[in-house]
């Protein structure tokens, strides 16, 4: 008989599991701590959008519901850049015009929720779960002001970065975690459309204020407005704490933001009743207890949204577990296992990434030196393709591992400071000598990390 699933949170990846395996025959429940977001109003503050890339679409693209996406995710060709003078900037995000895709949260959640229970999904929302028994998969909810409990026979916790699975678990024999808060915070904020509900900035960008120890960014939304993101630190001398008054956050915003201001008529509203948020890092092993339960998502593996990953990562936590039931049919013993064994690698890598390209954006991408570095790594992926693809290229519109291209990092940075400290590079390659010895460099550059997994298992 095959086994019944439970799964704690109908969020992205919940509703996204639940769909895979309920095509695969197994009855499904979930449980939701919220209410119906279909029927209720959804908070404002809390969104970010989603940057979708390929590791996303693949996992929609098993869930059926690419087509249905796609005319409401905007692309992103790369990052225009708003310095601080007033200059403005465009970086490409790949050699091949590729692109990431603002997506709405809210949007593509309500959409997986509604085709999970076409498929014959069983959603019980308002159930938050208090602690779940680990060794024995009872699971105990508070609803209505009552306790409930549950015995569930397989188990998933997709709930979150504050996931009771993941909380249970830690009271397991030999179970090591950890979870780092940024000293930054982020708060969300507005610019709205035109007169004629037009685009007010280039739509087909990510748009990033750097500012060195502080950031806003903003992403497009199809009703024409862009949905602002400010990360900031909490405390300290430019800081959330230090913008108590009207008169602290127009002085900022009109020295620091001085083009977005005129663009975003609620500001003060929106920053004054629009919360301010945390950012945490989670780490948890193992993922997984015996053949009874595992954690997949922000559960197993809660990201900072720098890079975009979060929930391309979780997404493709199911296209990998997808391939495994392919190959292991109903044997949860050995899938749980190997699921682990594949992800929890690449759960701990994504998480590097996305603290190493906070710094990036918003210090290094106002750079002149970065930003020259960016347009060589262009040219390099053109003239070698079959040698070198640069990370940001390998995580955004590949499905090599993250693991893999965390690895290439150190190799690419030799690789590049080499090249820059010989000159102007676009000077140089009209020179023989020079791209004879470029041919050896990437050559040797791509015969070092050969030996690293590219494997794209999750195509």
């Amino acid at each position: 008989m095959p086994r019944h699933i439970s799964i704690l949170g109908a969020g992205l990846v919940g509703s996204l599991l639940s769909i895979i395996l309920r095509k695969r025959g197994y009855e499904v429940t979930i449980y939701e701590r919220r209410p119906d977001m279909r029927n209720a109003s959804i908070s404002a503050g809390k969104s970010i959008n989603l940057a979708m890339s390929a590791r996303g679409w693949k996992a929609l693209e098993l869930a059926g519901l690419k087509e249905e996406m796609e005319p409401i995710a905007i692309p992103m060709y790369g990052r225009f850049l708003h310095q601080a003078d007033g200059q403005t900037a465009f970086q490409p995000y790949s050699k091949n015009n590729e692109a990431i895709y603002s997506v709405s949260r809210g949007e593509l959640n309500k959409k997986l929720m509604t085709l999970a229970e076409k498929n014959g999904v069983t959603i019980h929302f308002e159930h938050r779960c208090t602690n779940v028994d680990v060794a024995t998969n009872v699971l105990h909810f508070m609803h209505e002001g009552k306790e409930k409990t549950i015995q569930a026979d397989l188990l998933f916790g997709a709930d979150g970065a504050f996931s009771a699975l993941r909380e249970s678990y830690t009271h397991v024999n030999r179970v090591n975690c950890d979870q780092m808060y940024l000293e930054y915070g982020y708060k969300e904020l507005a610019i709205l459309p035109g007169k004629n509900g037009e685009w007010v900035m280039e739509k087909n960008a990510l748009h990033i204020w750097p500012r060195g120890k502080y950031m806003m960014i903003a992403l497009p939304n199809t009703d024409g407005t862009f949905t602002c993101t400010m990360f900031m630190p909490f405390e300290g001398e430019v800081s959330f704490a230090k913008l108590n008054t009207e008169q602290d956050v127009t002085g900022l915003f009109n020295k620091q933001f001085a083009d977005a201001v005129p663009l975003m008529p609620g500001l003060l509203e929106d920053f004054f009743t629009n919360p301010t948020s945390s950012l945490i890092t989670t780490h948890i092993f193992p993922w997984h207890y015996q053949d009874k339960s595992a954690l997949i998502g922000d559960a197993a593996h809660a990201i900072v949204p720098f890079y975009g990953q979060g929930m391309n990562a979780g997404f493709e936590d199911c296209t990998i577990l997808s391939a495994l039931l392919d190959a292991h049919g109903s044997d949860w013993a050995t899938i749980l296992q190997e699921y682990e064994n594949k992800r929890k690698p690449n759960g701990d890598a994504v998480a590097q990434l996305a603290l190493l390209n906070f710094t990036e954006m918003r210090d290094k991408v106002a750079d002149p030196r970065f930003l020259e570095r960016k347009k060589i790594e262009k040219e390099l992926g053109k003239r070698y393709p079959d040698q070198f693809v640069s990370v940001y290229e390998m995580v955004s519109f590949s499905h090599t591992p993250y693991n893999t291209a965390i690895q290439c990092i150190q190799a690419q940075d030799r690789l590049l400071e080499d090249i820059m400290n010989r000159g102007n590079f676009f000077t140089n390659i009209e020179q023989g000598v020079f791209c004879d010895s470029l041919d050896n460099r990437v050559t040797e550059y791509h015969n070092a990390v050969q030996q690293l997994d590219f494997g794209n298992e999750a195509r």
